[in-house]
């Protein structure tokens, strides 16, 4: 096994987190990039969680990883993005009880303005970014911003969480393997807002909805269930689990990073800025369903969505619309 090419640099916001703690030994073991790429890890995170993200430097030397070139934590995002050419934006600043919108997206403003002006100064040609902190559409917004020189479609937010999540459900209601279903896609923002769609999506070649109406799952099943389903799994989990989607959201993120750096054509879905395409406001960044090959990807164009689909994506972009029109506001797009 060939390690001696040239190590990819790998930066993690949020790195002492939940979630930078559950992506940072994958990233290590070479699931992203596979098994004879060397990588180096950057990991990012506030002055307070330097104790902990030393720790888990630690841990990580203590695996022994044959691919991990070498380990660095940082508090300071310019040092943490210099040469940087993957970063997986993780941290944010979550939403606290009595804290309005605007707040949240004013305090997320300071985390990914920022970040998105060190990118600028120091990425590597070939970064690729996708941001996970929520509001993630928004935040991959204010970052893509800043980034000035940077192109904007290299910046991406994370719906392939809830493009798997879509899959599982319809797997489980039609008694079939993920491995049998295509075309799910998810349109809109990352928010109970978004639209999961099985439009046209297939199980095993057969139009998902025939299946589902087979097994007596009409409309009124995917609209009552499985869309508020999907939409809602998050706060599911939260209520069971007693935590938020850790492992679910790192192997969603790697998969969202991988796929995209395929040479092989994969269909997805990808927050990205839109193109305008679908009625979509040109730089918003949206879900759509994508194809990602050649390490590049393309919103799936061509699809003649029905009027409640068209209706279900107009109230996600309005959604999407109001928040960039309040960072608009607050001069986070200045």
């Amino acid at each position: 096994m060939n390690h001696k090419s040239s190590p990819v640099t790998i930066a993690v916001t949020g790195a002492a987190g939940n979630i930078g703690y559950a992506i940072l030994f994958r990233l290590a073991a070479g699931e992203l990039l596979g098994p004879d790429v060397q990588v180096r890890l950057n990991l990012l995170d506030i002055p307070d969680a330097a104790q902990a993200l030393e720790g888990v430097a630690m841990e990580l030397a203590d695996c022994a990883f044959p691919l991990l070139e070498s380990v660095n934590t940082f508090s300071d995002p310019v040092r943490a993005f210099d040469g940087v050419n993957c970063a997986f934006l993780i941290g944010a600043r979550p939403r606290t009880a009595g804290m309005e919108r605007a707040d949240l997206l004013s305090a997320n403003g300071e985390i990914f303005a920022p970040q998105g002006r060190a990118l600028a100064d120091g990425a590597a040609d070939d970064l690729r970014v996708v941001v996970v902190g929520n509001p993630a559409n928004t935040n991959a917004l204010i970052a893509a911003h800043h980034g000035r020189g940077i192109p904007r479609e290299r910046f991406t937010a994370l719906t392939r969480l809830d493009h798997n999540r879509a899959l599982a459900q319809l797997a489980q209601a039609t008694e079939t393997g993920v491995g049998e279903i295509e075309g799910v896609a998810i349109w809109g923002n990352h928010s109970a807002s978004q639209y999961p769609s099985l439009e046209f999506a297939t199980v095993a070649g057969v139009p998902a909805l025939e299946v589902l109406k087979a097994r007596g799952k009409d409309h009124s099943w995917v609209e009552d269930e499985f869309i508020p389903r999907v939409a809602q799994r998050g706060a599911e989990i939260i209520r069971v689990r007693g935590g938020s989607s850790v492992g679910s959201a790192a192997h969603a993120a790697i998969e969202h990073m991988r796929d995209w750096m395929s040479d092989e054509p994969v269909e997805t879905s990808m927050a990205v800025p839109s193109t305008g395409a679908y009625g979509v406001e040109e730089g918003l960044v949206c879900s759509f369903p994508v194809i990602c090959e050649g390490g590049e990807y393309r919103i799936r164009e061509g699809l003649e969505l029905g009027e409640f689909s068209k209706a279900r994506l107009r109230a996600s972009v309005e959604e999407l619309k109001a928040e960039r029109d309040t960072v608009l506001s607050l001069g986070l797009l200045a």
